[in-house]
């Protein structure tokens, strides 16, 4: 689209506010690139060249703090030549919060006083009013208000049905509302909006003067390399920070000043020194520059940076694994983390990369040179092992019965390593091939169940307790204990679990089993059988103060 300035001839002035959508839906993507930058890419572009007598101002919302609605602030008042000033700004809005559409409008309008004189808002919005404002009640009454009223809509990303819901902003004051679906839409309805704002019955034209020498429209416009002598980054394949400080008493970094984005940067700085720095990913570099008048700086960053691209994979040939983890390290320190496909730009240097998908984890250790890409598939060699729990065939376990899994092999010391647990009577673990065993214990039943995990294969493992409930009332807070039937040669019974009345549950084996009660003084035993599948309750009657029954 041809830049405003250019589609038509300059006439006399005109003031306008572009209020933007800085909500937090504005992160939503079309084609892979979020709204919000969508959006500042269109200002960049269709402000670039506007009339000299537009005096343009720049509004937005949501863009401070989630779930106010009074977050609303005029970023850039409405004056001539304001074009670069609203694309830097646009470029600091951080989307997150409401939608007061309503409210921003009549803000916007106020702005402008336009109940004196000749006023047009250019709203740009992806999203309905969240602030419960009648957006056409408000439309009608500045309307009626105004001398000269307009609003535009432009409805970035929304549907025909959602679309209706905020014309009415723009009819109610004859206004346009012009649907954009993508960057090119938006790039078309912003250019037909301003345009519009400035198409009145031009002056009659001054006579000639002079063309001024051209001057740049910026005077800071850095380049960056990966490594030296390497070609300077021109596309945005990658996402480039540029920020710049005011120099400390020791040179470095001082008060923070700006930021800007994108390989092409062209900036607009002040007069004076400053330390620019430059951020790709975990790389960075930072310079002085000195920005002179009437001078362009052309700084150029080598970030001795490497590309890292790894795609962790549970077994050869599968999908890339959407949950796996990678940590990187550099030089032995903690440098990135990233989830699923890893393509991150990293230092050059000694790396290591820790990939884990479920309890499997493979070190790699790289040492990429300066504008190197490091492109490979790690494959860790996992199975996935399922358990199904049950007392009897038939019974699930539906309480959170403890699983511990243990490498098979066994130490010196008679220990085996601990892999994974977790707590319930369905569990599935991703491990890599191998022989386990796992624990289980539940109430006063446990045991072990031996298994072996193959690669890229599912292992079903059923774990039978062969166990029921036993329910045990009590005739107030008495101390209760299930001992073995039976006794060892030492004359000792195993204790099973244990608890305190009035109610005490637990889970055993099935078998023979002796309850065990005591409150003060006052004993009791009483033998019990456990049937697996099947629940046991036992109602423990207060026995005579002093005395001890069996």
């Amino acid at each position: 689209m041809a830049a405003v300035g250019l589609a038509i001839p300059a006439v006399a002035a005109e003031r306008a506010v572009i209020v933007l959508d800085g909500s937090g839906s504005m992160w939503a993507q079309i084609d892979g690139k979020a709204r919000i930058t969508i959006a500042r890419e269109t200002l960049s572009s269709v402000l670039a060249d506007l009339p000299e007598d537009l005096e343009l101002g720049f509004m937005t919302y949501g863009h401070r703090e989630k779930g106010n609605c009074g977050d609303i602030e005029m970023l850039v008042e409405p004056a001539a030549g304001t074009g670069p000033a609203i694309a830097a700004a646009a470029d600091g809005i951080n989307p997150k919060g409401m939608t007061p559409i309503s409210d921003a409008v009549r803000l916007a309008a106020e702005d402008l006083r336009f109940t004196e004189e000749k006023a047009t808002v250019i709203l740009i919005t992806d999203g309905l009013e969240t602030c419960e404002v009648d957006p056409c009640k408000l439309a009608t009454e500045l309307e009626a208000q105004g001398i000269d009223f307009t609003t535009h809509v432009l409805g970035f990303g929304l549907s025909d049905e959602e679309g209706q819901q905020v014309a009415c902003l723009a009819e109610n004051t004859g206004g346009q509302y012009l649907s954009a679906a993508d960057g090119a839409g938006l790039v078309d309805a912003l250019t037909k909006t301003v345009a519009q704002v400035v198409q009145a019955e031009p002056e009659p034209a001054p006579a000639p003067e002079p063309e001024p020498e051209p001057v740049a429209a910026y005077n800071l416009k850095p380049t960056v390399s990966f490594a030296e002598g390497g070609p300077d980054l021109v596309d945005e394949t990658y996402d480039i920070v540029w920020s710049w400080y005011k120099p400390n008493a020791e040179g470095g970094e001082g008060e923070y000043v700006g930021t800007d984005y994108y390989a092409r940067f062209e900036g607009t700085l002040e007069p004076g020194k400053y330390i620019l720095k430059v951020e790709i990913g975990s790389a960075s570099a930072s310079q002085p520059i000195t920005i002179q008048d009437g001078k362009i700086a052309k700084p150029h960053f080598v970030l001795n940076a490497a590309i890292l691209k790894l795609h962790p994979m549970s077994s050869e040939g599968a999908e890339v694994s959407e949950d796996a983890s990678t940590e990187v390290n550099l030089n032995g320190e903690y440098l990135a983390y990233d989830y699923g496909d890893v393509n991150l730009v990293v230092p050059a240097g000694a790396l290591e990369a820790i990939v884990t998908i479920g309890e499997a984890s493979v070190s790699r250790t790289y040492n990429p040179k300066a504008g190197e890409t490091i492109d490979e598939d790690v494959i860790l060699g996992t199975g996935v092992v399922f358990f199904t729990s049950e007392y009897a065939p038939g019974s699930k376990v539906e309480d959170d019965i403890f699983m511990e899994i243990f490498e098979a092999k066994v130490a010196l010391d008679g220990s085996r390593k601990s892999v994974a647990y977790g707590y319930n009577g369905e569990q599935d673990y991703e491990l890599p091939a191998g022989d386990y065993v796992m624990d289980y214990k539940l109430d006063g039943t446990s045991g072990q169940v031996p298994f072996s995990v193959a690669t890229a294969e599912r292992t079903d493992v059923p774990v039978l307790l062969n166990a029921g409930v036993l329910a045990i009332t009590t005739p107030t807070d008495d101390y209760v204990e299930i001992f073995s039937a039976s006794k060892d040669i030492a004359g000792n019974r195993k204790s099973f679990d244990y608890g305190y009345g009035p109610n005490v549950q637990t889970t055993l084996a099935a078998g023979d089993y002796v309850v065990f009660s005591k409150k003060n003084d006052v004993e009791s035993e009483t033998p019990v059988t456990i049937k697996a599948g099947e629940r046991f309750e036992l109602t423990i009657e207060p026995a005579a103060p002093g005395g001890k029954t069996k």
